[in-house]
């Protein structure tokens, strides 16, 4: 019974960590009134939260492991008291930045449940048991939306002071409900960490999720008090129009992780980039708010659908290293929502436009597109070695004039060659001698006919000694028909 609960409370504990994690950006309108804060750093106060959220997402990943969910999350939602108590009292920009920073333990929390939860689940069903946890992005909708209108009736104050009370629940609720007996990993950070920071994929997963998650955490923290100052909008609507942005954002992650259980990831991703290319162009030229809104839109679900398919990726990829890989790439996607409004308002600044910020993250994205492609041309490439490493025929490859490109273990260990003794030489070096001039004519004349022969031939190991194959030759063609590879395959058929 607790192990079917976990799926349901650990994204509930999301929910309630991504409500905490924004809730200065949500109220920022309302706070700006009592406390005074230069335009110029109202990019900082709200990007601060993000900066903790990111970086704490590797030590709360990896303590997964050592702890199991339940500690962890409870742990988090009892230091997330203090900050938050803090603002309620905030008086000045300074008192924002030192609870906004700790405010970051309630976004740090989402390492935890991607660590935690495909223990309980088949890998097969990984992208979508983590596509329903990231729902908890949820949590920031509901802080958008509901936080202004708490504030209206009773003020930024106590709404802020309202949140001590849910906190303390779900600390409670994950000591009663949360899995005693979850499997721990016992290895040190430092181990882990050695073990996939070598790993190019692990930093080019860090790079789309830094886009895709990234796109998502800014365009929360930057709408609310974008559509006011730059649209004229009401403080509640454009809580609610980011709130909308969030929910289409947060519905379309677990669909991207059922995609990406049943189709191939990098193709999916490579829609996401394009995505978010044609919003980010949009944005860049949007002189209304119509406009505006579906560029936002496409980025929310292009967002959505890209974060749910890395976090089928990760996991796949990085079984062993599962908690610090989540938290490196997680963290990674923190950051990507830290720069985008402090670039934005740096380029407001010094243009008085957004549109070169918003051009800047559509070439990103395009970019992060064309590495896309490169991945899967150099994982088709691996699935070939490793096809070709594998097969228990002896393989050889030759340019057409005869020298050796390539052969797999399996021909060093029948014919006793390395690699590197074998490359570059003529097959000619395993000749036995006993098939006469002639048998070679006729087989090359077939070859060239045909483009491929098959037959029994004795031929000759390192050591001098003789044996008889089962040997298949194929010549690989261009477009036009010209010779640019001989594939040879054999298997050792000596009588006993």
């Amino acid at each position: 019974m607790i192990k079917k609960v976990q799926l349901p409370l650990q994204t509930a504990n999301l929910v309630v960590g991504f409500m905490v994690w924004v809730l200065i950006s949500s109220l920022l309108p309302f706070i700006r009134e009592d406390v005074a804060i230069p335009a110029s750093r109202v990019a900082i106060i709200t990007a601060v939260p993000v900066v903790l959220g990111s970086v704490l997402r590797i030590p709360l990943g990896y303590y997964a492991n050592i702890f199991g969910a339940r500690i962890v999350f409870a742990i988090s939602f009892i230091l997330l008291l203090f900050p938050v108590f803090y603002i309620s009292a905030a008086s000045t920009f300074t008192d924002l930045i030192i609870g906004g920073t700790f405010l970051g333990i309630g976004g740090a929390v989402f390492s935890v449940g991607v660590t935690s939860l495909p223990k309980y689940y088949p890998k097969e069903k990984h992208g979508l048991v983590n596509g329903i946890y990231g729902m908890g992005n949820v949590g920031t909708a509901v802080t958008t939306f509901a936080a202004p209108v708490l504030a209206t009736q009773f003020g930024w104050s106590v709404t802020v002071k309202l949140y001590l009370i849910l906190l303390l629940a779900f600390a409670a609720l994950n000591f009663v409900l949360g899995d005693r007996k979850e499997p721990k990993v016992k290895a040190s950070m430092v181990a882990q960490i050695k073990g996939v920071y070598k790993k190019e994929k692990l930093w080019f997963f860090s790079l789309f999720y830094f886009i895709t998650f990234g796109a998502f955490v800014a365009f929360t923290i930057f709408l609310p008090n974008f559509l006011v100052d730059y649209f004229d909008l009401e403080k509640v609507d454009a809580g609610m129009r980011t709130a909308g942005f969030i929910v289409v954002a947060t519905l379309f992650r677990p669909v991207g992780g059922w995609l990406a259980d049943r189709f191939q990831p990098l193709f999916l991703l490579m829609g996401v980039f394009a995505g978010l290319t044609v919003a980010g162009v949009i944005l860049a030229f949007s002189p209304s708010i119509g406009l505006y809104t579906a560029g936002s839109m496409l980025i929310a679900l292009s967002a959505g659908i890209g974060n749910g398919v890395i976090f089928k990726l990760v996991p796949f990829y990085f079984s062993k290293q599962a908690g610090t890989a989540n938290g490196i790439v997680s963290m990674m996607g923190g950051l990507g929502g830290f720069f985008p409004p402090l670039l934005l308002s740096a380029v407001h600044g010094m243009t008085g436009s957004y549109s070169i910020g918003f051009m800047a993250f559509a070439q990103f994205s395009l970019v992060s597109l064309v590495l896309v492609l490169w991945l899967y041309y150099m994982d088709r490439l691996s699935l070939a070695k490793d096809v070709f490493d594998s097969t228990g025929q002896g393989i050889l490859v030759t340019d057409p004039t005869g020298k050796i490109l390539s052969v797999n273990p399996a021909f060093s260990e029948l014919t006793g060659y390395s690699e590197e003794e074998i490359l570059g030489k003529n097959p000619k070096v395993l000749s036995s001698g006993r098939q006469p001039k002639e048998f070679y004519t006729t087989m090359w004349g077939v070859i060239g006919d045909e483009g491929s022969w098959q037959g029994q031939m004795w031929n000759k190991r390192k050591d001098g000694s003789e044996y008889l194959e089962l040997l298949t030759i194929n010549a690989v063609k261009n477009a036009d028909g010209d010779v640019t590879r001989y594939v040879g395959t054999f298997t050792d058929i000596t009588p006993a």
